[in-house]
């Protein structure tokens, strides 16, 4: 048997993103000429994002903050490939020698509460503390209940869920896809529901990142699920037209149907209040132009000022009731 080649994968060094990888692992393998030419061997990265855990994200830099060790050591030619979750992507100041080569299924795009004491969002006890990173989800937490408590929540998944079983916090709000890959779907508490957490654009969506040239391109390309793909692509590009990032209060969700696409997005202030809701619907082939479409209503009814000015949130990220 002759000696395979390697593919060298850099990832984060998370539980999460391990799983995340063996998944991709498992669908590369599904192709008979790289199971039996390539093996692929795994590199952990510290990348800003996790060197600086206890740093709220849009203090530092906001953008890319957990891939830019990756894509670094991609054009460095240390690693081939990258595998992000693909929120953390930035839908703009992409690098031109890299792009985008698997769009995995995605799973579960839903937010999800864990509390300490069993009761969902609506029935905690006024001044619980509920913790968080993201700048979506305070936002959206404050415009449902603005007598509940938010604190920081960094670190990855079982540092969170540590921090909560130690009472730093009452419940804590993760997505469920990654509950889901890594096998804790037992400790949720309630999934929320889109009509009060919309989710981040691409969330549960896991993506492949190489060099334009990569060998293996159009082979892991043709395993890529082509629906994940296509609505993760509209997402990104209402996101891009707007010039927003993952700390934006931003929500944008695609689903296509039977042929046809919706695309719903919300916008909030860092208060909790509510400033944009639409939610627009076409013929799956012209899925691009109801992107673009969706963006510019937000341009008119929002302002770019406006948008700009939601990327960074100038209050403390604690909120007390």
């Amino acid at each position: 048997m002759s000696k395979l080649n390697k593919i060298f994968i850099g990832i984060r060094e998370s539980k999460l993103s391990r799983a995340q990888t063996e998944i991709f692992i498992k669908e590369a393998n599904k192709s008979e000429y790289i199971k039996d030419n390539y093996c692929f061997e795994i590199k952990t990265i510290k990348t800003t994002g996790d060197i600086h855990n206890t740093h709220r994200l849009d203090r530092l830099g906001g953008k890319g903050l957990f891939i830019k060790e990756i894509e670094e050591q991609i054009l460095s030619g240390t690693i081939d490939l990258g595998i992000h979750s693909l929120k953390d992507v930035p839908s703009q100041d992409t690098i031109d020698e890299l792009e985008l080569i698997y769009w995995s299924e995605r799973v579960k795009s839903n937010d999800v509460l864990i509390s300490n004491s069993g009761k969902k969002i609506t029935e905690l006890e006024p001044g619980s503390i509920v913790g968080t990173s993201s700048i979506r989800r305070r936002a959206q937490i404050l415009n449902l209940r603005q007598d509940l408590n938010i604190k920081l929540l960094r670190g990855n998944v079982d540092t969170r869920l540590k921090k909560l079983r130690n009472k730093e916090y009452d419940a804590i709000i993760l997505s469920h896809a990654g509950l889901t890959r890594m096998g804790l779907e037992s400790e949720i508490t309630e999934v929320l529901e889109f009509n009060n957490f919309l989710p981040a654009a691409c969330q549960g969506v896991v993506a492949v990142q190489a060099k334009k040239n990569f060998v293996l391109k159009k082979i892991i390309g043709a395993l890529s699920n082509k629906i994940s793909e296509e609505e993760s692509t509209a997402e990104r590009l209402v996101l891009k037209k707007i010039n927003a990032n993952c700390n934006s209060p931003v929500s944008v969700y695609a689903k296509i149907l039977d042929g046809g696409v919706t695309i719903k997005c919300e916008i909030f202030e860092h208060s909790g209040n509510k400033i944009f809701q639409s939610s627009l619907s076409a013929d799956k082939n012209n899925i691009k132009e109801l992107s673009i479409s969706l963006a510019n209503d937000i341009i008119r009814s929002v302002g770019q000022k406006k948008l700009n000015e939601l990327d960074v949130l100038k209050d403390d990220f604690t909120y007390q009731a």
